[in-house]
């Protein structure tokens, strides 16, 4: 299994790759075909709108057929084909559809993992696993980072992705050759969605868990890199380092969420306060949006960190999961998670459109209101909740 699991894990370090990377191709893609930021802001919108899509059907695989082949066969499928369709791109359409395949393929990774993890280990280690596979696969932030920044100037984007292409099918096929499938619970193939959807104890978590990742997702994954750009005229190199040092705050972050569950003896409670500070740093990035690039870098780098928190949501809501709904579980809250991210990006996309013309800083501003108040209505229903901590 362990081998497994570290094929998992560098699938898991593709998917945070391919949800980060256009912030660095923003001024190539411009620059090759035209393409601006509302237009990479929709394409992002597709990446997590596909991946929450697929979470349903994903669910229901990882409980009946395991997820040796349920991750193996879309990551090859999806992830590969995806990205060799990306470095065939001519415009805006084959951008659209390659985010959405690639969502498709990535869409099952990190869901694998945590079936693994409910199934095999005990409930009370189950955070600090899900925090240590996402900090592992928080490594595919800080490639998208300068070293993707670096090989585009070196051997441009399409060679980039053509690489990427091939590393992501030999991922897959990896994981199809060293992963084994837990034994299954029985009555894996009973109940539903609706079972779940039926607990009330899960519809104070679901708010927070629609809004928790979508700051920082969106941030790193796209809005850096024009914000850094249009409002501090740094170039693509510039940019680069400052992804890598958001990366760099949201692995420390992941891993620091891991055990606080354990040491402090509440999930709720350490959700909650992380949430609450990341709405006081978006707060400062509204006040001082133009007033300096290292400012506005440290206090991005800091959403990363205190932004980290979505292992603890889903280690809270698992522990409410009747056992052979495990993976539909896990799966149903990454719908929300990942969700609120592509439909957060589709907004975000408009609001930057809608204030485009004035002031350089007038889009971002409006973007960073906008998660800002979106997660305080999170953290609001949030507080609402029952603890737990098995």
């Amino acid at each position: 299994m362990q081998s497994g699991l570290l094929l998992l894990g560098l699938a898991y370090v593709l998917s945070q790759f391919f949800r980060a990377f256009l912030a660095v191709l923003t001024t190539p893609l411009r620059d090759a075909l035209g393409i601006e930021p509302a237009v990479l802001a929709t394409a992002s919108g597709y990446w997590f709108l596909a991946f929450a899509a697929m979470q349903i059907p994903v669910g229901r695989a990882l409980d009946t057929i395991g997820p040796r082949r349920t991750a193996g066969w879309l990551l090859l499928v999806g992830g590969g084909g995806g990205a060799a369709l990306f470095a065939l791109a001519q415009g805006p359409l084959y951008i659209h559809a390659a985010m959405a395949l690639i969502g498709v393929g990535c869409s099952p990774v990190l869901m694998a993992s945590f079936y693994i993890f409910a199934r095999e280990y005990p409930p009370a280690r189950f955070a600090t696993l899900a925090a240590l596979m996402i900090g592992i696969g928080t490594v595919g932030n800080l490639i998208s980072s300068y070293p993707l920044a670096f090989a585009v100037e070196a051997i441009g984007w399409r060679a980039a992705l053509w690489g990427l292409a091939a590393v992501s099918a030999t991922v897959a096929l990896g994981v199809l050759i060293t992963v084994r499938d837990p034994a299954r619970a029985e009555a894996a193939g009973d109940g539903s969605l609706l079972d779940l959807l039926r607990m009330p104890v899960l519809w104070l978590i679901i708010p927070i868990m629609f809004v928790n990742y979508a700051p920082v997702a969106a941030v790193r994954g796209l809005w850096i890199g024009p914000y850094l750009r249009d409002v501090f005229d740094l170039q693509t190199s510039q940019i680069g380092v400052a992804t890598l040092v958001m990366s760099l705050a949201m692995i420390v972050g992941t891993l620091a969420y891991g055990p606080l569950d354990r040491l402090l003896g509440t999930r709720k409670w350490v959700v909650f306060g992380g949430n609450t500070l990341t709405i006081v740093l978006l707060a400062g990035l509204i006040t001082q949006t133009d007033r300096s690039a290292t400012l506005s870098i440290a206090m991005m780098a800091a959403i990363g960190f205190f932004g980290a928190s979505f292992p603890v949501i889903i280690a809270h809501a698992r522990s409410f999961f009747p056992a052979h709904l495990t993976g539909r579980g896990v799966t149903l809250m990454n719908l929300f998670g990942i969700g609120g991210v592509g439909v957060m990006q589709f907004f975000s996309g408009q609001l930057h459109t809608a204030y485009a013309g004035g002031a350089p800083a007038a889009p971002y501003t409006a973007i960073f209101v906008f998660f800002a108040v979106a997660l305080a209505f999170g953290v609001a229903i949030y507080a609402l909740s029952r603890d737990s901590t098995d």
